[in-house]
């Protein structure tokens, strides 16, 4: 496991169920679109679809409901039950405004999304984000989107930094995949129970003391490595 580090030269944030409680949203539309072809939706079919595409969800759900060739018409389902649910708005997640705050003031930072630019866009404006972030990349504007690294490569381009001396913020194996795929270390703070996600630093929230400490030290070569939840269990379990 690596240290994430004190001299980053970019951030790159994940926004669905990472930075904005969008995920509400999706689970209200998939749920709705599960029990209208007679499935219940649980944890593992949020397992499913979380992280994915819309595009990719729709190819997932159609091979579950046994639906050969249904992909593209269950997925633009799917976007249309979502627009409905994120016009009612979105909150941003606990700490996502001040964790942003933080690394704007030091390093530059970005948000990249397998959501399409719409949602996208409608997501960082319901949370009151948008302002805070001038580069913003989505799913429809690269050639492949996660678990490919090209989002995470595009904006590391953008902004002028060494993907392997950034950092991205992801909740989803998905977002997990396509960030180490790119180079950049990895802090998780992850959609679903589960264990075994690929972190460099794993917490329960945006929000936690440690990761914020970390934050506001970026840049001025002071920072420290914020414990990972785990391995502070693993300590006190020893004591």
């Amino acid at each position: 496991m690596r240290a994430l580090p004190a001299d980053a030269q970019a951030v790159v944030f994940d926004c669905d169920g990472l930075l904005v409680d969008t995920e509400v949203c999706w689970t209200v539309a998939e749920t709705a679109l599960f029990a209208a072809h007679g499935r219940v939706f649980g944890h593992t079919e949020k397992a499913l679809v979380i992280g994915r595409t819309v595009e990719a969800a729709g190819e997932a759900m159609a091979d579950c409901f046994g639906r050969p060739g249904a992909g593209g018409d269950l997925a633009a389902e799917l976007l249309e039950r979502v627009r409905e649910e994120l016009a009612r708005g979105a909150a941003p997640l606990p700490g996502a405004v001040e964790l942003v705050r933080a690394c704007r003031a030091a390093v530059p930072i970005a948000v990249a999304s397998n959501s399409p630019r719409e949602l996208l866009d409608a997501a960082l404006a319901s949370a009151g984000l948008a302002a805070y972030v001038t580069h913003t990349f989505a799913a429809d504007e690269v050639p492949s989107p996660k678990p490919a690294p090209d989002l995470y490569l595009t904006a590391c381009e953008a902004l002028g930094a060494d993907p392997t001396r950034s950092v991205a913020f992801e909740d989803s194996a998905t977002g997990i995949s396509a960030a180490r795929a790119a180079g950049l270390y990895v802090a998780v703070v992850p959609s679903l129970p589960g264990a075994g996600l690929d972190h460099d630093w794993l917490g329960a929230g945006l929000d936690e003391p440690e990761l914020l400490d970390w934050a506001g030290r970026l840049g001025d070569g002071t920072a420290r490595r914020p414990p990972d939840r785990d391995a502070r269990r693993a300590r006190r379990s020893d004591m």
